[in-house]
């Protein structure tokens, strides 16, 4: 059976790449190594490591050419449809599963780039993709989070006056590792995953900086942060 490509959206939609791309990339955060999976097969990604992005180039063939035997007729649509449909999930923001069979890919991700090119006379377009592992922040109430109405122990206090007091100025460093949120270095660093606004809001420039550097319009209030940024501890 032949390496399969599909994207399944949250409603159940599913979309197919009738093409396969010769190199599939993957770039893990920890450190930023490439694999090369439908030339080499399926790749087992080291111990430690957790891929973050994945892209690829490919094409879309035209209605002439859609019966070229490295197209997948079942799965052919026309250029300009599936253009629409990636289109239209990346500038929603949508949360798909992208699966490669053969290989282990099977994750949640939004597509952080999509470009493309029309060439010759039989309607083809060239593509480049990629996406970026969906990380949602995790924004939890009180109850949640179990933070009662009950006085502050000592201990919980002693723990919040050292957080701050780390650092010159009461202010603390932080570089973001992968798999952080404001959450939880809020709860980490104040004492409370519910104070990571403040978190966003000392570094806001920086966060949203970054997330525009990584291809994304903005951070959405926090939720994409990368490892590697240096945040502020109020």
């Amino acid at each position: 059976m032949a390496v399969k490509i599909k994207l399944k959206s949250e409603n159940g939609k599913k979309f197919y790449f009738s093409v396969m791309p010769e190199e599939i990339h993957m770039k893990s955060a920890a450190k930023y190594q490439t694999f090369d999976v439908i030339r080499d097969g399926a790749v087992k990604v080291p111990n430690g490591m957790e891929v973050d992005e994945i892209s690829w180039d490919g094409e879309f063939f035209g209605k002439p050419k859609r019966k070229e035997s490295i197209v997948n007729t079942d799965y052919w649509k026309k250029p300009a449809d599936c253009i629409d449909i990636l289109q239209e999930w990346m500038e929603k923001g949508k949360v798909l599963t992208l699966i490669v069979s053969k290989t282990w890919i099977n994750m949640d991700v939004t597509i952080a780039s999509f470009e493309t090119t029309a060439y010759g006379a039989f309607g083809n377009v060239k593509y480049s993709i990629s996406f970026v592992r969906d990380r949602p922040l995790e924004v939890r109430t009180t109850k949640e989070a179990k933070i009662g109405k009950k006085k502050k122990t000592k201990k919980r206090q002693n723990k919040k006056k050292t957080a701050k007091s780390k650092g010159s100025g009461n202010t603390a460093s932080y570089t973001v590792k992968i798999g952080d949120t404001l959450w939880g270095i809020a709860a980490s660093k104040l004492g409370s995953g519910a104070d990571w606004k403040k978190i966003y809001d000392k570094n806001k420039a920086v966060i949203e900086a970054e997330a525009k550097r990584r291809g994304r319009s903005n951070s959405d209030c926090g939720h994409w942060i990368y490892p590697g940024t240096a945040l502020v501890i109020p």
